[in-house]
Parts: C-alpha cells; sequence; structure tokens
C-alpha cells in the first residue's frame, strides 16, 4: 500500500482518489494534496463559467447590441447607388457604419457598357466601399462583411447573415452570423426581370455586375476566334457573329452602340475575315428609349441604323442555348445574347414580410421610413412609395438612389444628433422635410461619337433637347465629373485617350 500512500500525495487529482481511501486508517490528505485539490476545483468552476460564455458567444456569432458608452450602428444592406451614398454622408461620429454586401464595391453603372468592349478598363468603374467611406477599414465598431443577408428579425433588431465564398468551399464554408442593429437601411437593388421567360436565366447574360460586363467580353471574343477556326459552316459562322440585345432602354441601346462601334472599328480591322458577316439585332417591345423626347428617339434610330444595328419589334416568348424565339414564330439564332429588359423586386426582397408597393417593391413613406416596423428605411431600387402616400413609384434610376441616399444620410444625421440615433429612440424626433424627386434629365450615348441628352423634367414637360457630337462631350464631361474618386477619374480618362490614340483591346484574358 505504500505506492498507494505516495500516488495520492503529489498526484494532483480531485476527489475520486480521496473518495477511494477515505475510510483507510493508514492513509492522511497531505497539505500539499489539500492545495491541489481545492486548486482544481477552482479551475473546474472557472471552467464551467468559461464553457458558459464560451457557449453565450456561439449562440451570438456576429455583432451583439450596442451598449452604453459605444456609438449607435447603422447597417447597410446592399453596395449600390443608394447605400454606398448613403455611407459616404453618414456622420462616422455619430454612428458605427457596417455594410452587409455581396460586393466590396460600387459598379458606375452608366459607363459599364464601355468595359464590354474595351474602351474602358473594369477597373474604371467599380469603387472600392473602403474609398467611399474610410471608417469602414479604420474605426473600430465599422466593418464590411463579405455576405448576404438571408433574414429580418425586427422585431429583436438584427440580421441573419452568411458569407459569400462564390462556391469555393477549400477557403471557407459558408458560415452564419448576426448583426444587431440600431438603425436598418436596406438598399439591396433589383434584379433583372424575366418575365417568367423560360432560358433568360440559363442561356442570357445581364448587364448589371462588373462579372456580367467580363462574360460578355470573354464570349465577344472568344466567337470571333472560333468563327476564324477553318471548317465551320457559313450558318454557324454567321450565328456565332450574330450579337442580340433585348431591351431598348438606355442600358441596351447603349451597349448596341458601343458594340457597332467595336465592329466598324476594331473588328474590320483585326478580323478581316469575318468583318462582314458580324451583326448586331436590338430587339424591342416596344419603342426604344421610350422616356426620351420623340425627336431624340427617331434621331438614336437613325444613328443605330447607321451604324449596323438592326432594330425588331417583337416580344421573346423562349430562349433556347442557340436560339431564341419570338411571338410571330420567328428563331432568332445568336452567339452572344445581352439580356437587358428592367429590373424587378429580387427573391430576398419579397421574402421580406414588410409592406409593399403596388409594384412588389418594399413600402415606405415621405421620409424613407418602412411603415409598422422601427428603425428600417429602404432607398433605392429596393424600394417604392406605398398607395397610402399618394405619390407614384420613382423610376429604377441612378440619379434617384443617389439621391436618396444623400437624403437618408442627412436624416440619420439629424435624428443622431437629436439623440435618436439608437434603437427604439426616434419617436418624437423631429425628422424635417419630406424627400422631394426632381428629375435633372436622362442621357444616352449611341455610338459613332453621337449622344442623346434629354433636360426635360418629364416627357410631357419643357426643357432643353439635344443630340449629336456636343451632347456625347456633354455625355462624356458629365459622367468623367459623377465618378465618385479622382483616381477612378484619372483611370477613365486615360483609358479614354488610350483607346481614341490605339483603339480598343482585344486581348481575351
Amino acid at each position: 500500500m505504500l505506492w498507494i500512500k505516495n500516488f495520492a500525495r503529489i498526484s494532483p487529482t480531485t476527489s475520486y482518489v480521496g473518495n477511494l481511501f477515505r475510510n483507510s486508517e493508514s492513509y492522511t490528505l497531505s497539505s500539499r494534496f489539500c492545495t491541489a485539490l481545492q486548486h482544481s476545483e477552482t479551475v473546474q468552476a472557472t471552467d464551467q463559467v468559461d464553457n458558459g460564455l464560451e457557449q453565450q458567444e456561439q449562440r451570438y456569432h456576429g455583432l451583439a447590441p450596442t451598449k452604453e458608452g459605444e456609438k449607435p450602428r447603422v447597417l447597410v444592406l446592399g453596395s449600390g447607388w443608394a447605400g454606398c451614398r448613403l455611407m459616404k454622408g453618414i456622420d462616422t461620429s455619430i454612428y458605427d457604419v457596417v455594410c452587409v454586401s455581396p460586393r466590396n464595391h460600387m459598379v458606375f453603372t452608366p459607363l459599364l457598357a464601355s468595359t464590354c468592349v474595351g474602351t474602358l478598363e473594369f477597373r474604371s468603374v467599380a469603387e472600392p466601399i473602403s474609398r467611399i467611406q474610410p471608417a469602414i477599414s479604420r474605426e473600430p465598431g465599422s466593418y464590411y462583411f463579405l455576405a448576404n443577408c438571408s433574414r429580418l428579425d425586427s422585431e429583436n433588431h438584427e440580421v441573419h447573415c452568411e458569407t459569400v465564398t462564390d462556391g469555393l468551399s477549400t477557403t471557407l464554408e459558408p458560415w452564419k452570423f448576426k448583426i444587431a442593429y440600431d438603425k436598418l437601411v436596406l438598399a439591396c437593388g433589383a434584379e433583372a426581370s424575366t418575365f417568367g421567360i423560360n432560358g433568360v436565366l440559363e442561356n442570357a447574360i445581364f448587364l448589371r455586375e462588373v462579372h456580367h460586363a467580363q462574360e460578355i467580353r470573354r464570349k465577344l471574343l472568344l466567337n470571333l476566334m472560333l468563327s476564324e477556326v477553318p471548317g465551320i459552316g457559313e450558318d454557324e459562322k454567321r450565328r456565332l457573329l450574330h450579337c442580340v440585345v433585348v431591351g431598348g432602354g438606355p442600358t441596351g441601346v447603349e451597349f448596341s452602340g458601343e458594340l457597332s462601334d467595336f465592329i466598324m472599328k476594331d473588328v474590320r480591322e483585326r478580323y478581316a475575315h469575318v468583318k462582314d458577316d458580324i451583326r448586331v439585332t436590338l430587339i424591342e417591345a416596344r419603342d426604344i428609349l421610350s422616356s426620351f423626347d420623340d425627336g431624340l428617339r427617331q434621331y438614336a434610330i437613325k444613328q443605330l441604323n447607321k451604324s449596323g444595328v438592326k432594330l425588331v419589334r417583337g416580344i421573346v416568348k423562349e430562349v433556347k442555348p442557340q436560339k431564341l424565339v419570338l411571338d410571330d414564330g420567328t428563331d432568332v439564332p445568336y452567339g452572344l445574347l445581352v439580356w437587358s429588359t428592367g429590373v424587378g423586386p429580387s427573391s430576398f426582397v419579397k421574402s421580406l414580410g414588410l409592406p409593399k408597393d403596388p409594384g412588389g417593391r418594399i413600402g415606405i413613406d415621405e421620409w424613407m421610413r418602412v411603415p409598422s416596423v422601427q428603425d428600417v428605411f429602404a432607398i433605392g431600387d429596393c424600394s417604392g412609395y406605398l398607395e397610402s402616400t399618394g405619390k407614384s413609384t420613382l423610376p429604377a434610376l441612378a440619379q434617384v438612389a443617389e439621391r436618396e441616399g444623400k437624403y437618408l444620410a442627412n436624416l440619420l444625421n439629424v435624428m443622431g444628433k437629436a439623440g435618436g440615433g439608437r434603437a427604439w429612440s426616434a419617436k418624437g424626433t423631429e425628422l424635417g422635410e419630406p424627400f422631394v424627386y426632381k428629375h435633372l434629365g436622362s442621357m444616352a450615348t449611341i455610338g459613332r461619337y453621337k449622344a442623346l441628352v434629354d433636360l426635360r423634367e418629364s416627357k410631357e414637360g419643357k426643357g432643353i433637347s439635344m443630340a449629336g457630337f456636343v451632347s456625347w462631350f456633354i455625355w462624356r464631361s458629365a459622367y468623367l465629373t459623377r465618378v465618385l474618386s479622382w483616381r477612378n477619374r484619372f483611370y477613365v480618362a486615360i483609358n479614354w485617350l488610350t483607346t481614341f490614340v490605339f483603339g480598343r483591346d482585344i486581348s481575351r484574358i
């Protein structure tokens, strides 16, 4: 038994050893063992507390509600025109800013069509969020998360999110977390409208993001190179070189104009074997550029025809891998199909149990607030006025979204200074004047150094309308000044100059 006694004296075990020999007359607990036992019990108690805290943390992965002494948190869902303009204008001495979006940049959409054909580089139209609002990179309570919002819990003032990994499971499995907010701004934009037409999602390319422009460019250059391969039949060659654009709004017309410029200047010089086979067709169910002045519309039609763009009036009934079918039964073979027929509510917006406007967008009042929930606002393409306001829904335009973002940033700053920045504290806060939108006009480039400028406040109103080279110069000057940073303005100006002197880059990278 001597070895057992010695083991008991030196072992740092817990009460199990004491119980084992409690009734043994030859065993006496030493002071060293008592000390070890007391220490072990203390460690156990500490471990239990730590485990409890760890379990509590596991129940709340993410950002917990703000506390007294901390700045209130504004959570922005989205990084489009509305969300980025709001983040730019928010007073970070009052608020912490958290942005959740599947992209870490804002896209300058008016110039996106130019990147498809190499007039501009892709980075020239992408503005990092950290440059728009530097506090996201510098302030300890401000963040950007690469994620999508999966659920909104307005009662508890928190959103549920899931990381975006682009399918790269080796990087990180999709991770779910929650973010508590004091003020929530829904600026999650809209999705391209497909009108439920079969085959659009599988076969067409949209033009809303930088990766869409990259895909269009790669597909266009691939078709050009494949068309020169020996043995390709004439019908197949004509199909590969047929570019079809569905949608006659500003995006579709501008892309068609850029594409026709690319064909007439660069393709004819560098792909001489197929220069006579490449074609562009623009399909629209009604009139192209329907929001513009009738005289400008007729001018655009004339210029597009001169550039070789074929205009077809019809409704797409079905899209197949190599052709689409119109409502009159006509088959239209294509090698590249670009879909730009406007936008509608996203699946996330549809899933929210919030009031909706007649078009299915998140319903708001004149101060961008979402009725029936506290501290929730909506701006940009995802929102629209409720019928009870008596106001018509504003168009899904960049200038509308930008000005809504600017207005709401000022409103939140006023609320924060008045002590209404925290959750549940805005009741009774003076909000000031409601949002009023005044249309500043529309512009669109149509190729061949021509553009349209329509400065009327509405289609029925009076104002200046012009077209031609001077309008093209105004269009370029206006958008160059609207690019958010001096860095990107420099990129855009250099890209335009390089294209003018050396032509467009046709490398397929």
